[in-house]
């Protein structure tokens, strides 16, 4: 993870032109769409910043971390609210948020950190509350271009996830990446309900 962190340390800005202005707004809708008006949204590992300030603009209450320093300080310039620098193995909240939006940012865990990681945001949501992920689409696992990635295809994340039956797969769909020539990279999107115990 580490390794992960140095690689956004040191490319923070190039990471940010070429994220900043992806369109993201097919899928932050149907996010929203799932929360009333006002709710409170946790930015789980926020990279530049564009998701937060959507949000915010909405009118939703966001809280934004990332474990990056250097993205947490463009980040937070970017939105307009501080983002809080920390590891996604430290979350430690119970029932806070009624929506966790992890967009291509806990792929960078592997599957035996990823779990435990999951857990917390579970334990982070209220009940009935929603989480947003993705992931890259296939079964590598391991560093691509200085990072570590876990990949999913439906079938393995339906598996990996049956371990915390608090969660239910409510929607999964496949989009193609959204950047400029990176049309053919497929991703897996997944929102997970906290079913009321």
């Amino acid at each position: 993870m580490n390794k992960t962190i140095d690689y956004y340390n040191l490319n923070a800005k190039k990471f940010i032109e070429n994220t900043l202005n992806a369109d993201m707004h097919i899928t932050q809708d149907r996010f929203l769409r799932l929360l009333a008006e006002n709710r409170f949204i946790l930015d789980f590992g926020c990279g530049s910043g564009r998701d937060t300030k959507y949000f915010l603009e909405k009118g939703y209450r966001v809280e934004a971390t990332d474990g990056s320093s250097e993205l947490c300080k463009l980040a937070s310039a970017f939105a307009g609210i501080e983002v809080k620098e920390m590891l996604f193995q430290d979350l430690d909240a119970s029932g806070k948020y009624e929506g966790i939006w992890a967009c291509s940012s806990i792929l960078h865990l592997s599957k035996k950190e990823l779990l435990p990681v999951i857990r917390k945001m579970c334990d982070a949501l209220k009940d009935n509350g929603v989480i947003y992920t993705s992931f890259k689409y296939g079964d590598f696992e391991g560093e691509r271009n200085g990072r570590y990635f876990t990949d999913f295809t439906e079938d393995t994340f339906d598996k990996f996830i049956k371990v915390i039956p608090e969660l239910t797969i409510e929607e999964e769909w496949i989009t193609s990446d959204v950047r400029p020539g990176r049309g053919e990279e497929k991703w897996l999107n997944l929102i997970l309900r906290k079913i009321q115990k």
